[in-house]
């Protein structure tokens, strides 16, 4: 959960093609776009949902959500311009040690927050009998599961490698970041990122399941009703799917591709790994634009946050229904 390496110019190795400046500045360019949409986005959020009522665990979720995603976007802007060429080594040290971890918290706390909003639909709307103690839409509950999730990976894997990151920066070294660390921390790193990539891979499965099972029992109501509002299934499909959708876009590349470089990253230099470093940064920057998609999740998924946009003459600018089908999750 920490910066792998120095993005930036190095010394001439073996000429693979890839002019790093360039990625370098692309990059840069592309994180530095999302953080005023997603500052704007998050805000507004925020301050939309502290003003609902908090009736349920899924509005907890979505509360930690929005706090994961704004917290998110107060760190990019610091681990862009770190990354830059000529960035000053006090930054690209800070950014090692406390900027890039905070950026990864953030997001594997939204992965997490995506399977148990997922877990939530599941039960509501597939197996509601299951769920009979009302646990969970007990606020007790939601509250104390979603500060474990911060407690948990903050003592897990933000401590341990803020406080393995301990060495003195050299400016000279290719890997910046990965120096920084002491063997102890080089050993961390190469297990968190292996269980990280696990949890990511569990919360996908759970997340499809929930959603195959969601969609399964929705169209199946729709058959035995003999609806033929075809607009009306198309909105409630957008509606079962869009936690799924916004996952695989956001997450899944990154993912995947951080399989072959953690295998690869042992290796001083090759050109193969030179260009998943690349596609790694690139499919990092796509996980980063979570910040700017999850507000989807919240208007499709809340009548409450609807209703309350609606309030405020959003929707309506944009001839917008804000009650929408709410059939699959009857939702809050």
């Amino acid at each position: 959960m920490n910066a792998l390496e120095y993005t930036g110019p190095s010394p001439a190795q073996e000429d693979c093609g890839i002019d790093k400046d360039v990625v370098t500045k692309i990059l840069a360019g592309l994180f530095f776009l999302l953080c005023v949409p997603a500052l704007v986005l998050n805000v507004t959020v925020l301050w939309i949902l502290l003003r609902l009522r908090t009736e349920s665990t899924f509005m907890v979720y979505l509360q930690n959500l929005v706090a994961a995603d704004l917290l998110m976007t107060l760190v990019l802007p610091v681990r862009t311009a770190s990354d830059l060429p000529g960035a000053p080594l006090g930054l690209r040290a800070f950014t090692c040690r406390y900027g890039s971890v905070l950026f990864y918290y953030c997001m594997y706390i939204s992965i997490v927050l995506m399977g148990l909003i997922s877990l939530d639909r599941f039960f509501k709307v597939v197996r509601p009998e299951v769920c009979g103690s009302r646990l969970h839409q007990s606020l007790l509950f939601g509250r104390v599961v979603s500060a474990a999730t911060w407690v948990v990976l903050l003592a897990t894997a933000v401590l341990p490698t803020i406080a393995l990151t301990s060495r003195e920066p050299s400016d000279t070294s290719l890997e910046f970041c990965m120096e920084m660390k002491t063997q102890a921390g080089r050993d961390f790193h190469q297990a968190l990122n292996l269980a990280v990539n696990c949890l990511f891979w569990i919360v996908l499965v759970v997340i499809g399941f929930c959603y195959v099972c969601i969609g399964w029992k929705v169209m199946r109501s729709y058959r035995r009703s003999g609806s033929t509002n075809q607009e009306r299934k198309r909105k409630t499909k957008v509606k079962v799917f869009i936690v799924l959708v916004v996952f695989l876009v956001c997450f899944a590349p990154y993912h995947i591709i951080r399989i072959p470089y953690t295998l690869l990253q042992v290796e001083k230099h090759s050109c193969i790994r030179e260009s998943l470093r690349v596609a790694k940064e690139f499919t990092l920057w796509l996980s980063a634009t979570n910040i700017c998609l999850d507000p989807l999740i919240y208007f499709f998924l809340c009548r409450s946050f609807r209703e309350k946009l609606s309030d405020l003459g959003i929707l309506r600018r944009f001839s917008i229904s804000p009650s929408g089908s709410d059939e699959e999750s009857n939702d809050q």
